[in-house]
């Protein structure tokens, strides 16, 4: 079956985000074979919009590997450096609305399980790239979009509107989102459809329709520099940068919490120093704030930085603070998720269907779905149920295939209902 065959190729070369040059360029491909008009790289992807970008040898390696996996080198020079979104679009043959269905690509920096009972390392798929490893599930997602522009190809002749297809780069640590809607791919958007595997759907057949209180979440990246010194002869001669960092990782943990929404601030990575016998001069943070009210997310930034100056000033070091990712908050519109319970109320392998859920996590979809809200249009965020082989970002993390064609099957009907099809297409 091309759907799973895909899923498992896409998860053997996994990339992470604004490296996934030759995932986007498999986009391309079957995309331009199928018939679609088809956009990618810096025609999709704002230059200045972009959050986040790993370093340059990170961004060649992985382009010089997309190209020994057989990539295509044209396409894959469009795409490399951080342009690694692609846009595909499928006009029907009489007047409708503008449909877009949004499917993201990149994997996540960690090892995999090599587990015997981890299904990827048994049969053979498992990644073949140390540290990095689809345990978020995006794998079927990109996948699902290509199984969805294979079955709308063969009834395009039918379809009253426009369909768009948006593989978006780096949504792992909300860097890609952005930069798409920058580039305008949304800007006359009616109808925006996110969906992500799993999350708070664990049974396979099980459908939320549509998520609520998708928290905004800002990702910062902290360094602080201070003055290195012989740690017994001349402590008194040093800036200690990795105290600083240290005092502002327990008291960011401790900045109260928000009546006006619900908080999280989660402190992720800490490091720092030269040697056991040196005051450390350097010292790096990584950090993130989440809240579904704007007004509290503004809340715990300020008290972030608040905390970040004071351990600088107490221990007499600088610091900088970077933005490595954001996204806004985004709830879907009760409308479309009733349109989308109904579609899965009508398949048969769908025996649960469940409405009003919190997402309780981030994803910046919704970015595209605040856009396409704020010029007047709908959007929803759905979840397409699976038993999970562990919890997200977990390196046993994997999914139940037999999800990835229930998902496929509802986003064709959910096409096929906001298309307007014409009367000889009426039927699901």
């Amino acid at each position: 079956m091309q759907l799973i065959a895909d899923r498992r190729e896409l998860h053997r070369v996994a990339e992470p985000g604004w490296c996934e040059v030759f995932t986007a360029s498999k986009v391309v491909a079957a995309l331009r074979g199928l018939g679609w008009e088809v956009r990618w790289g810096a025609d999709v992807v704002r230059a200045d919009a972009r959050l986040g970008l790993p370093p340059q040898q990170e961004l060649d390696f992985f382009y010089e590997r997309a190209l020994e996996l057989g990539a295509d080198p044209e396409t894959a020079g469009a795409l490399r450096n951080g342009f690694t979104g692609v846009v595909g679009c499928l006009k029907g043959t009489a007047p409708g609305p503008t449909i877009a269905f949004r499917f993201d690509l990149d994997a996540n920096h960690g090892g995999e399980s090599r587990s015997e009972e981890h299904l990827p390392a048994r049969d053979g798929y498992a990644s073949t790239c140390a540290n990095t490893h689809h345990n978020c599930g995006h794998d079927g997602h990109a996948a699902m979009g290509l199984a969805l522009a294979r079955s709308l190809t063969q009834w395009r002749d039918r379809i009253a509107g426009e369909v768009r297809l948006i593989f978006q780069p780096a949504e792992e640590g909300l860097r890609g989102a952005r930069a798409m809607v920058a580039a305008g791919v949304l800007d006359d958007v009616d109808r925006f459809i996110g969906c992500h595997l799993g999350v708070q759907a664990r049974q396979v057949g099980e459908i939320i329709s549509g998520y609520r209180d998708i928290l905004g979440s800002v990702k910062l990246d902290v360094a602080f520099a201070g003055t290195g010194a012989h740690a017994a002869v001349s402590p008194q001669e040093g800036r200690n940068a990795l105290l600083a960092a240290c005092v502002a990782a327990q008291n960011l943990m401790a900045i109260p919490r928000h009546g006006g929404g619900d908080t999280r601030v989660n402190v992720g990575m800490l490091s720092g120093g030269e040697s056991r016998n040196t005051i450390p001069s350097t010292a790096r943070l990584a950090l993130e704030l989440r809240s579904e009210s704007t007004e509290a997310l503004q809340f715990l930034k300020e008290a972030a930085h608040r905390v970040i100056e004071g351990a600088a000033a107490m221990h007499g070091v600088s610091f900088q603070v970077d933005l490595a990712g954001e996204a806004c908050s985004a709830s879907s519109d009760r409308s479309l998720a009733q349109l989308v319970g109904a579609a899965a109320q009508s398949m048969s392998r769908v025996h649960t269907v469940r409405d009003d859920v919190s997402f309780k996590g981030s994803d910046d979809a919704a970015e595209m779905m605040r856009r396409v809200q704020d010029r007047g249009g709908q959007a929803v965020y759905f979840g397409i149920g699976s038993k999970l082989g562990a919890v997200h970002h977990n390196p046993r993390f994997d999914f139940d295939e037999e999800s990835l064609s229930i998902g496929t099957e509802l986003l064709e009907r959910i096409a096929r209902l906001l298309l307007t099809p014409l009367p000889e297409a009426g039927h699901l």
